[in-house]
């Protein structure tokens, strides 16, 4: 598969390293352009380019928007119209600025700048050095950490699902753009939580109880 990064940070970065690793083409971006990736390229290996943004996102069947969510508007949206586009954005006020979200989640507000886009919210509850070492290919399910993933298009999140599964983690699914981009915010009861999928649904059990 083809995967276009957004984002070439601490999350872009190892996305990209997990990724490459299982097999697939990623091409990987930032706001500074592809001469201030050579570096981090060649660290990654062959299966990894440097991009500018437009051709991450024109390259990627799947492609992720690892950037400061208060940048999320520069995200060019021509080019992923029909794409899946994985948010793994995290709305920080301190960072970001204050930003109007009219009642919308932020994952909302990012398909509302994306219209085509079938946008599915994760990787964005685990710390990065955690989803750097810590998948378990090969491992059963039950002991492996989840990543929670939402969405409103089901055979997006298949997609997703499946790359969450390839580079050794649990796909747990928590719903909607709107109930499950509730769950998977900063300071929610599963945000930066290692757990398993048993845990995971004994804390999301407690939440709804």
């Amino acid at each position: 598969m083809k995967i276009g990064i957004i984002g070439a940070g601490r999350i872009g970065g190892t996305l990209a390293r997990l990724f490459a690793q299982a097999g697939h083409q990623v091409a990987l971006s930032n706001s500074r352009g592809p001469s201030s990736l050579t570096s981090l390229v060649q660290q990654l290996g062959p299966n990894v380019r440097a991009a500018t943004v437009e051709e991450a996102a024109a390259f990627g069947d799947v492609v992720f928007l690892s950037i400061p969510f208060g940048a999320y508007q520069t995200v060019p949206a021509k080019p992923l119209v029909g794409k899946i586009v994985v948010d793994d954005m995290n709305y920080y006020p301190q960072r970001d600025g204050e930003i109007d979200f009219g009642g919308l989640t932020s994952s909302e507000l990012v398909a509302r700048h994306l219209p085509g886009a079938r946008l599915v919210k994760a990787f964005n509850t685990m710390r990065f050095d955690l989803l750097a070492r810590e998948g378990k290919a090969g491992a059963p399910e039950s002991e492996r950490l989840v990543l929670f993933l939402a969405g409103d298009d089901a055979e997006a999140k298949e997609t997703v699902a499946h790359l969450i599964e390839e580079i050794g983690f649990a796909p747990f699914d928590t719903g909607s753009l709107r109930e499950g981009g509730h769950m998977q915010e900063p300071g929610s009861s599963i945000y930066t939580r290692p757990l398993t999928p048993a845990q995971a649904r004994q804390v999301l059990d407690r939440k709804a109880a």
